[in-house]
């Protein structure tokens, strides 16, 4: 199984991202999805975790991820040195941010998410984890924007998506 925790704070839409990881996944036939969120207080700009958990069977298992093969931060305020612990052998850190952390793959989000007139890098985000680990197909990522977001806002988070992932190509 693959497992992937998204780290934003609330009104960033990391469980959007949580869920259209899922439901792209989920278009291939035979391969399951689970998302989920966890947060405390709910208020905006409160921490937020959410899940994303990927399989050839059906995911029963809706515990939260203690050891995940990615883990995406939408805002970089939320990086610690000890979501290491957090990984799989061999898991990443992919996160929104012109600082280059160690051992990370630090990324621009929001220069992409401003450019397409986006609030949130979450799209920005799921494209660049789309185009580094080919967690899923581009088309379907695309497809799942298209069936899960308002049809106002799709362009653009297909727009942004889509940079995301040609760039780190």
């Amino acid at each position: 199984m693959k497992e992937i925790i998204w780290l934003g704070r609330g009104g960033q839409g990391a469980f959007t991202a949580a869920k259209l990881l899922g439901a792209a996944f989920a278009l291939e036939s035979d391969k399951y999805a689970l998302a989920f969120p966890s947060f405390g207080p709910e208020r905006r700009g409160a921490p937020v975790r959410a899940f994303t958990k990927l399989d050839t069977k059906p995911v029963t298992d809706r515990s939260q991820t203690e050891k995940a093969d990615h883990i995406v931060i939408l805002d970089e305020t939320l990086y610690s040195s000890e979501l290491y612990d957090m990984l799989k052998p061999h898991g990443t850190i992919i996160i929104n941010s012109r600082t280059p952390y160690e051992g990370a793959y630090s990324f621009d989000g929001e220069g992409i998410a401003k450019e397409f007139r986006l609030p949130t890098v979450n799209t920005v985000m799921l494209g660049l984890l789309t185009g580094l680990y080919r967690t899923v197909s581009l088309d379907n990522a695309v497809q799942a924007i298209k069936e899960y977001m308002p049809e106002k806002i799709q362009d653009k988070n297909i727009g942004a998506l889509k940079k995301a992932a040609e760039e780190v190509l």
